[in-house]
C-alpha cells in the first residue's frame, strides 16, 4: 500500500507540475520550440483599444519575439542609434535595461535591425544577442555573468544583417556563424561563454547562399539530441558533443541558383522534421529517426517533398498536418505524405514575417502590417477572427499566463480576456 501510495503521489506531482512548465515561453518558438502552448483561455479578438491589459511604449524598433518566464519578459529593443535588452515585468513596468551596442543599425528596406534575435532563458539566466555581434548572459536582475563577440570567428560579411538566435539546451548555446566571412557551428559553455567546440558546416558558397538568416534548433526524437543547423543550401543535423554531421538534406537548391539564401527555419519535432527552402523552391519531410547520410528521394528517411515553399514563416504541426505560410496562401498538408489538403488566401493582403503559434486549440498569425488573424486548425479551412493592431509587426506571438503578447514595431502589447 506505501509504494502504491508513492507512486500515485509521484503520478499527482507530475501531473501538477506539467501546466506550469508550459506557462513559461522561454525562447523564440515556445516552451519546445515549435510553435505550441499549453494555455487555455486566450482571446481572438483584440486591437489597439480591444482586450488590452497593457501596452508598453518601446524606445525603438525591434523584430525579436519576447521570451517569457514567471512574471519577467525579456526582450531587445533599438534606442537610436544603440540596441538594449529590455526586462519587462508582466505587470507592463520596466525592470532593468542593459546596452548590447552603442552602434546598431536599422534593416534592409525598413525590415529588421540589429534587434532581431529573440532571447533565451531558463529561469535562472537570460541570454541575448544582437546583430553586431555581441552576445551576452545576465542573471534575472540584470546583473552580467559573461560576454563575447560572435565576430572573434570572422568579421560578419552578410547582406542584410545577422537575424540568428542561439538555441539554448542543457547547459549550452548552440550558434550556427552563417555568412560569406564563416561557415560554422559553435559550442558555448551557457554558465561561462567558454568555446567548447566549432565545427566547419560547408555548403555550395555560392552568391547569396552564404547569407544565412535561419536559426538552429536542436532534435530530441529516438536516436538524438541532434544540433540542426539550415542554411548554404542545406539543412544538415550534427552531433551535439562535437558538431560531427550525420545527415544532410539535399536539393534544396535545385539549380545552384547564386541568389538562394535562407530564411524560414525548418520545424523540429521527434518524428518529423519539416524543412523550406527559399523562392519557390522545395519543401522536404523527413523522418529523422535512424536517417544517416545523404537525405533525397532515393533515401527512406524522405517522406515527401513539395514544389512550393514558404519564404520567412517557419513551418507548423498540429496533429496530422502541416502548415506553411506564404505572403498571402496558407496551406495545408498531410504530416505523413504531403498530400495538399488546402490551398487557400488569408483575407488580409500583407507580407508575414513572424511565425505562426499554436495554443487554446486555435492558430494565431499576425502580419506585418499588424493585421492579426485566428484559423481554426484541421483540415477545413476557416478563418475565426480577423484583428488590425494598426502596427507593423515583424516579431512572432509569444504566450505566457494566459495572455498573448504582440510585440509592434512601437509597442509591447498584452492581450487577455477580461
Amino acid at each position: 500500500m506505501t509504494r502504491r501510495f508513492l507512486l500515485a503521489c509521484l503520478v499527482v506531482a507530475a501531473a501538477a507540475a506539467a501546466p506550469a512548465l508550459a506557462d513559461n515561453w522561454p525562447q523564440w518558438r515556445g516552451p519546445k520550440n515549435d510553435g505550441h502552448s499549453a494555455e487555455m483561455g486566450l482571446p481572438t479578438e483584440w486591437g489597439p483599444d480591444k482586450n488590452v491589459v497593457w501596452k508598453l511604449k518601446m524606445p525603438g524598433h525591434g523584430s525579436s519575439t519576447p521570451c517569457i518566464w514567471g512574471d519577467k519578459i525579456f526582450l531587445t529593443s533599438m534606442d537610436g542609434e544603440a540596441a538594449f535588452l529590455f526586462c519587462i515585468g508582466t505587470d507592463g513596468k520596466e525592470k532593468w535595461k542593459r546596452k548590447m551596442t552603442a552602434n546598431a543599425r536599422g534593416g534592409y528596406r525598413g525590415e529588421g535591425d540589429d534587434a532581431s534575435a529573440s532571447c533565451s532563458t531558463d529561469g535562472k539566466h537570460v541570454w541575448a544577442f544582437v546583430g553586431t555581434g555581441r552576445l551576452a548572459c545576465y542573471d534575472l536582475d540584470g546583473n552580467p555573468a559573461w560576454e563575447a563577440d560572435v565576430q572573434r570567428y570572422g568579421k560578419f560579411g552578410i547582406q542584410f544583417g545577422i537575424h540568428w538566435t542561439p538555441v539554448l539546451y542543457q547547459g549550452r548555446l548552440y550558434l550556427q556563424v552563417m555568412h560569406r566571412n564563416a561557415q560554422l557551428l559553435v559550442a558555448l559553455d551557457a554558465a561561462t561563454g567558454k568555446e567548447l567546440w566549432k565545427a566547419e558546416r560547408k555548403g555550395y558558397s555560392k552568391g547569396e547562399s552564404p547569407d544565412v538568416y535561419a536559426s538552429a534548433f536542436i532534435w530530441e526524437g529516438d536516436g538524438g539530441p541532434l544540433l540542426v543547423a539550415h542554411g548554404n543550401d542545406y539543412c544538415t543535423a550534427h552531433r551535439i558533443d562535437d558538431g560531427a554531421e550525420v545527415w544532410r538534406v539535399d536539393g534544396l537548391n535545385p539549380t545552384t541558383n547564386g541568389a538562394w539564401r535562407f530564411v524560414s527555419s525548418p520545424l523540429v519535432t521527434p518524428n518529423l522534421i519539416v524543412v523550406p527552402s527559399c523562392k519557390n523552391g522545395p519543401t522536404v519531410g523527413l523522418n529523422p529517426v535512424g536517417a544517416k547520410g545523404k537525405i533525397g528521394p532515393e533515401n527512406p528517411a524522405e517522406l515527401w517533398r513539395l514544389k512550393f515553399t514558404p519564404d520567412v514563416v517557419s513551418p507548423l504541426l498540429i496533429d496530422d498536418v502541416v502548415y506553411l505560410l506564404g505572403d498571402g496562401p496558407l496551406t495545408a498538408v498531410e504530416a505523413k505524405t504531403g498530400k495538399q489538403i488546402y490551398r487557400q488566401q488569408l483575407p488580409a493582403k500583407q507580407i508575414y514575417r513572424g511565425n505562426m503559434v499554436y495554443a487554446d486549440g486555435r492558430i494565431y498569425i499576425v502580419g506585418r502590417d499588424g493585421i492579426g488573424l485566428v484559423v481554426q486548425p484541421g483540415k477545413e479551412f476557416k478563418v475565426l477572427a480577423t484583428n488590425d493592431l494598426k502596427e507593423k509587426v515583424y516579431a512572432s506571438p509569444a504566450v505566457a499566463g494566459g495572455r498573448l503578447y504582440i510585440r509592434s514595431w512601437d509597442h509591447l502589447y498584452c492581450f487577455g480576456m477580461k
